[in-house]
């Protein structure tokens, strides 16, 4: 019962939230639902529209457009839908909620593996998974692979969130996709076993607590480390860990996007697939990587100087498309070795 009447607040919140930035319909403008902080976007939106004269309409929400844009069906308002993380992407698109874009500017820019294989969604921004370890606990070498975290020199000393939530799941979607369901149960159940507490938390808490001396390593998505940095009360968590980004001599490091997807039915198509092309720009680009901490996809557009300070690295190349496809498989596994209990 409290369920059912969580959803309908929820609903009715986002009915009202969404009705009124999209009251006025207009042919230069795109409507968008947001679940990336304004923040981070806005300031995007506000350069697209100075160049090209488009008007973009956004809404941000915690959760719940997808069951929204369901709703709504063809009378969406929504043209495009922004969101973090391969799972959410897929999510979005196998809900039918998405067309396909044939855009050769939008193949230009965007890699192949940070792309759903017919113009689904794009990615637009890339987030490395990290370890961090101690700089005072942990030696320079002993550590340099995912598979590392699970030999006995790591028992108790690992934190980790939920196996369940996506970042983790795509790390070990990722592991499946590599090396097949045996190899990433393998890994899951040994990291389990040396983890220093039960999951908790989300990648800032895991940093926090190496600082705080309750674990000596963790994994985290490296953008943190910028926000952290920024961020007085929290500075001193992320100068307490060195960064390591793992996997240098095999697949890489497993990388994740945020990305972008235009409608089933969005009312002002030509206009979206503008948006999506200027952020996919090299402009765009420079300016998201500025905003949120995070890689661009795009290549050659120049990284920000604490990501100079990390180096260059061999990203994994496995197509994300292919990586969400072992989600659920990933999920279950977390289940099968009681990751979380």
């Amino acid at each position: 019962m409290i369920d059912r009447v969580s959803n309908f607040l929820i609903s009715i919140c986002l009915a009202l939230a969404l009705a009124a930035p999209f009251a006025v319909a207009g042919t230069d403008e795109v409507n968008v639902y947001s679940y990336r902080k304004p923040q981070l976007i806005d300031p995007l939106f506000e350069a697209f529209t100075q160049q090209t004269g488009i008007r973009v309409n956004s809404v941000f929400a915690k959760k719940g457009l997808l069951q929204r844009l369901k709703s709504e069906g063809r009378n969406s308002p929504a043209d495009l839908v922004f969101t973090t993380d391969i799972g959410r992407l897929t999510d979005i698109q196998r809900a039918g909620l998405t067309q396909s874009v044939d855009s050769p500017t939008l193949r230009a820019a965007v890699p192949a593996n940070y792309r759903e294989p017919q113009g689904h969604w794009f990615g637009l921004t890339a987030r490395a998974r990290i370890i961090v370890v101690s700089k005072d606990r942990v030696t320079p070498g002993e550590i340099e692979d995912y598979e590392d975290l699970t030999v006995p020199l790591w028992q108790g000393r690992v934190c980790t969130r939920s196996a369940k939530h996506p970042y983790m799941a795509a790390l070990t979607a990722s592991m499946i996709a590599a090396h097949g369901y045996a190899h990433a149960r393998q890994w899951l159940d040994g990291l389990r076993s040396n983890l220093a507490r039960r999951p908790q938390g989300n990648d800032r808490a895991q940093v926090k607590a190496i600082y705080h001396g309750l674990c000596d390593v963790a994994l985290i998505n490296h953008y943190y480390m910028a926000k952290m940095l920024a961020d007085p009360k929290q500075k001193s968590w992320a100068e307490s860990v060195r960064v390591i980004f793992p996997n240098q001599s095999g697949r890489g490091t497993h990388m994740n996007v945020s990305g972008v997807a235009l409608t089933k039915h969005a009312p002002h198509r030509s206009s979206a697939i503008a948006l999506m092309e200027f952020l996919a720009s090299e402009q765009g680009q420079a300016l998201y990587a500025k905003e949120n901490g995070e890689y661009p996809v795009t290549s050659g557009v120049p990284w920000n100087a604490l990501q100079r300070s990390w180096g260059k690295f061999h990203q994994d190349s496995l197509s994300l498309a292919t990586i969400a496809d072992h989600r659920a498989r990933a999920v279950r596994l977390a289940d099968e070795v009681g990751y979380d209990d």
